[in-house]
């Protein structure tokens, strides 16, 4: 697994190291020693699947409060997306930075979104499906989330948004 930091301290785009041979390719997409020996969180506890048939469809950018903080670890598994962190974090060196990438089940690389940050994505082709493991359980108690065009971050998405909830166009402005 190939590491590239990102502009959100403790955010990484992870790349896999694929073994090919003639029956294709076999990779690690995950290894919880190697992300805690990296002081990262291992540990996850729940899967979620999202699925898009629209190109151009946002969802996010969500993230929990604490006690129920969560990391996740974000793959795309059919089509593509840009996927879209942004730092919130009250003393981070980075808080109101953002970072974008484009993940795609081609090319396999996944994102860690470290707790604090929010994340969302949006989609770039027809039937597109998004897979993301979480340390911590959904808590609805404890959802909230910042708005893709917030002014506080200037996120620059590559194409407009045609999809998107009635919450997620809702959230407040964020206070940086």
């Amino acid at each position: 697994m190939i590491f590239t930091e990102l502009a959100v301290a403790g955010a990484y785009a992870i790349e896999l190291e694929p073994h090919r041979d003639h029956r294709g390719l076999f990779a690690r997409a995950w290894d919880a020693d190697e992300l805690e020996g990296r002081g990262l969180v291992g540990r996850m506890c729940q899967a979620n699947t999202g699925f898009s048939p629209a190109p151009g469809t946002l969802r996010g950018l969500h993230l929990q409060r604490e006690p129920h903080a969560e990391v996740k670890f974000v793959r795309c598994t059919a089509g593509s997306v840009f996927d879209v962190i942004a730092d919130l974090r009250q003393g981070s060196r980075t808080r109101g930075n953002w970072a974008g990438v484009v993940l795609d089940a081609r090319a396999r690389t996944t994102v860690y979104v470290p707790e604090g940050v929010a994340h969302g994505y949006l989609t770039l082709e027809p039937d597109t499906e998004v897979l993301y493991l979480t340390s911590h359980p959904y808590a609805p108690d404890a959802a909230t989330g910042m708005r893709y065009d917030d002014p506080s971050f200037d996120i620059r998405l590559p194409r407009p948004v045609d999809v998107i909830s009635e919450a997620d166009r809702s959230w407040p402005d964020v206070r940086l």
